[in-house]
């Protein structure tokens, strides 16, 4: 028996055989042939297990998302039907003597240049469906597996370097017990969307990881990061007691599913939950949540290398409200940079990318994009309950600029008589310490604010939230970080706005009373967090609150803060 520790990113408990993810390796290398037949025969082969493959994937999304997903896939086999992309990569080995593997990277760069240099968007945009078909290609000659994840059938805990949403979300439906990635922290966007799933996982485990083989026995506690490899009797029997104190537990919480988020003594705060993708408000509905406080728009632009329509983004978001059904549906515009990238953007790297070119002010500069997603949010409007967010605001001018664009999507679907909804509120992510400060100013220009506890401790302790080596620097209860929480929450108090709590703080276990005793109306969190923050709610009456987080904001320093709560939470 093995046992460690690294970092909880999703409570729960997991008991399972360990699934290794490998890195897939594409490389290709320009080597000769002299038997051109066998080689055209191989790429022959490729094509029509990747037909096979595609065929699967077609049928199992039109059952489990629904047909209109699906047509992708259909266009992805009449591609690899096309004579010409088949012979393209034949024609190249007999030309050339080259190994298949190379005529199909050739090929792909042939058919993906000329796509983009047509005129019509639509073509263009299959430039990215010929990336997608050529690495389903190469996978067959190399002999790589399809997605590991695809394949999962038997309870599993998947470990890997790390997960990329669509991984995550590959998760879904499987019977993936939990998982373990080496890299990442807490807010990492594996740990995000595992725990809107209310999946067990544990970030940062490093060269650790090595010690797990694939098939191993695991024990996983999301919780407390501990991993125990090939338990012995008496851990496993731990193992049990906790998990059946574990399924009480969310038995007791089940009784808050249709209650209002309150102390003891009626203090409304409104619990809401993250969402990454439309499908995830279902969750939020399911599990008592009383609006949806973020959605990550973002998410629907990563991991592709073509930009989502403004027809995606409309069934996207109106899917969302449809969910909810008349609750509100807070999203948040695209907040990319940093440690999210869209490969369509073609973003140049930064040195100091959380600093630089995003969010916002990518919008802000590169308007046609932004028009496109305000569009489409005015149009979903309709269905429901919508707000639009802007996120990593530092200036009332970047609200003033913000709001004359979203004015200009007004005015151009107003032209085309295009029908929307437009009486959207409008409010702004507080993230950036000046926002904080200056938030008394920032809240005549909105409807609501929403804290960012993510990025606002990040730039208030300067430390990189997703680099592990420093994470015992990201402090969430530090006094200087309470203090603009509640700085923000006054100032929106005495503008009469609501202000939320959008972070992974929101979802802490014990900390919705304090952020209520500072003043925050809404707290947004994982749909998993979200029967937990209504019960540590009703444990304590608002005076209870207002005196705790007093004792926080005054304690002299970040370590007598967590000294003080953790003595709290017993």
């Amino acid at each position: 028996m093995l046992k460690w520790k690294a970092i909880g990113v999703s409570e729960g408990l997991a008991h399972a055989k360990a699934l290794i993810i490998k890195e897939e390796d594409l490389t290709v290398v320009k080597d000769t042939i002299t038997d051109v037949a066998a080689e055209q025969q191989r790429v022959t082969d490729a094509v029509e297990k990747a037909q096979v493959q595609i065929a699967q994937l077609r049928d199992e999304a039109e059952k489990n998302i629904g047909a209109a997903e699906a047509e992708i896939f259909d266009a992805h086999l009449l591609m690899l039907d096309d004579p010409d992309f088949v012979e393209g990569m034949t024609g190249i080995i007999a030309d050339e003597k080259v190994c298949a593997e190379y005529a199909c990277f050739v090929n792909c760069e042939n058919f993906q240049q000329m796509f983009r240099a047509m005129d019509d968007e639509y073509m263009q945009a299959r430039a990215a469906d010929i990336g997608d078909i050529s690495k389903r290609v190469l996978k067959n000659l190399k002999g790589i597996a399809d997605n590991a994840i695809d394949a999962v059938t038997e309870p599993c805990i998947l470990i890997a370097n790390d997960l990329t949403p669509s991984d995550t979300a590959r998760i879904g439906g499987k019977p993936v017990m939990g998982f373990i990635t080496r890299i990442g922290g807490r807010t990492s966007h594996s740990a995000i969307m595992a725990r809107s799933m209310g999946i067990p996982a544990i970030a940062g485990a490093g060269d650790r990881a090595d010690d797990i083989a694939d098939g191993d026995d695991l024990l996983l506690d999301g919780s407390t990061g501990e991993v125990v490899i090939a338990p012995d009797a008496e851990t496993l029997a731990d193992f049990k007691t906790k998990k059946a104190e574990e399924e009480k537990r969310r038995e007791f919480l089940a009784t808050y599913r249709d209650r209002e988020g309150a102390t003891a003594d009626g203090r409304r705060v409104v619990i809401e939950g993250n969402i990454g993708k439309p499908d995830d408000a279902v969750r939020v509905a399911e599990l008592g949540g009383e609006g949806v406080g973020l959605f990550r728009s973002e998410f629907l632009f990563m991991d592709r290398d073509d930009l989502p329509s403004e027809e995606e983004q409309f069934g996207a978001y109106k899917k969302a409200c449809e969910a909810m059904a008349g609750k509100p549906v807070i999203i948040r515009t695209l907040d990319i940079g940093g440690d999210k990238e869209v490969p369509a953007l073609s973003l140049e790297k930064e040195q100091n990318p959380f600093l630089g070119y995003r969010a916002i002010r990518i919008c802000l500069n590169q308007t046609d994009l932004f028009l496109t997603q305000l569009r489409a949010l005015l149009r979903a409007a309709q269905y429901g309950d919508l707000r639009i967010m802007f996120p990593m605001i530092s200036s009332a001018e970047e609200i003033r600029s913000a709001k004359q664009v979203l004015q200009q999507a007004k005015d151009l679907l107003t032209a085309e008589g295009v029908a929307f909804n437009a009486n959207v509120k409008v409010g702004i992510m507080i993230e950036i310490p000046v926002a904080a400060i200056c938030a008394d100013a920032l809240a005549k220009e909105v409807d609501f604010f929403s804290i960012g506890t993510n990025d606002l401790i990040q730039y208030s302790c300067a430390v990189d939230r997703i680099n592990e080596k420093i994470s015992y620097l990201y402090r969430p209860l530090h006094p200087g970080v309470l203090r603009l929480i509640r700085m923000t929450a006054k100032a929106a108090n005495e503008n009469g706005i609501e202000v939320g709590v959008c972070g992974e703080m929101a979802g802490t276990p014990g900390m919705a009373p304090i952020l209520c005793g500072l003043g925050v109306t809404n707290l947004s969190m994982s749909a998993s967090a979200m029967l937990a923050a209504k019960a540590d709610l009703a444990d304590h009456t608002f005076a209870e609150c207002q005196t705790f987080a007093e004792q926080l904001l005054a304690a002299p320093s970040a370590t007598a803060a967590e000294e003080l709560f953790a003595g709290w939470r017993k």
